[in-house]
């Protein structure tokens, strides 16, 4: 079977340029209105992807895709809600019919609710694995199916350090994200006879225009801090490298894998 890095050969050298090159790819997006999702949107179609964006917000969605659009790839805007799992499947079914493909999942939607576990209520634990697990299970099912029909396919899950360390007022999130990590190499075993790659990035905490009043607590960022041998919160731009990795050609032979951006934290 021809490799897929001879068609990025320029003679006996490798063409850099288009190592990472995700032209003809369709990229999904969830959370992509704002935020992470949105720069990793702007990211993926900056390397050439059509993009469809998902979010509950229509307004902010609208607005994203038309500075995403300025790129000049195809970005359609799809509303709605990812705890409706019992719709996902006909969402994924419409892009699916106006893209011709899936190519690129990236299950980016979460949520956290910062409580002692002793006063963690029912509902609150059900609203953070309802979007963080639950959710990314019934995505990668519905989109995988088109994955899986054309032998060929890219799934990045968000996880975190929180997957693999334990951490104050995190007991709901922290296993929704241990969850991912599991989720992560299920899907990987069970979708590798089909060339369906299911791979998850762990950040560290990552410092963002929502995550800023967090930070102003100069306290509790003192003590992150100084469990980041790095010195420094992470930065939307520092996943960059390992989702582009994760969705290109260059990761055909990596599966189930969490990719750790964390500064360290995890190493202790």
């Amino acid at each position: 079977m021809k490799n897929r890095l001879d068609e990025v050969k320029i003679g006996d050298r490798l063409d850099i340029n288009h190592l990472f090159n995700l032209s003809g790819k369709v990229a999904i997006i969830t959370g992509a209105s704002k935020g992470i999702g949105k720069d990793l949107a702007h990211l993926l179609a900056q390397a050439g992807a059509d993009i469809a964006i998902v979010a509950r917000n229509k307004q902010q969605l609208e607005e994203a895709a038309h500075e995403i659009g300025q790129t000049g790839v195809n970005v359609l805007p799809v509303s709605f809600d990812l705890t409706k799992v019992e719709e996902t499947a006909q969402v994924m079914e419409g892009i699916y019919k106006h893209f011709g493909k899936i190519d690129i999942l990236i299950n980016n939607a979460g949520i956290n609710v910062a409580k002692p576990a002793e006063v963690l209520t029912s509902q609150e634990w059900d609203t953070v694995l309802d979007i963080n697990l639950k959710s990314v299970f019934f995505t990668s099912q519905a989109a995988g199916k088109y994955m899986i029909d054309q032998k060929k396919g890219k799934i990045i899950n968000m996880s975190s350090q929180m997957a693999f360390v334990g951490y104050y007022k995190r007991a709901a999130y922290s296993s929704s994200k241990g969850g991912i990590t599991q989720l992560t190499k299920a899907l990987a075993i069970e979708w590798a006879p089909h060339q369906v790659n299911v791979n998850a990035i762990a950040p560290t905490f990552i410092e963002t225009p929502m995550t800023k009043q967090m930070f102003e607590d100069e306290t509790f960022k003192d003590e992150v801090l100084s469990r980041i041998p790095l010195g420094r919160l992470a930065k939307t731009e520092d996943l960059f490298g390992g989702v582009v990795y994760l969705a290109s050609d260059c990761s055909d032979m990596m599966t189930g894998q969490t990719l750790v951006v964390d500064g360290g934290w995890t190493v202790w």
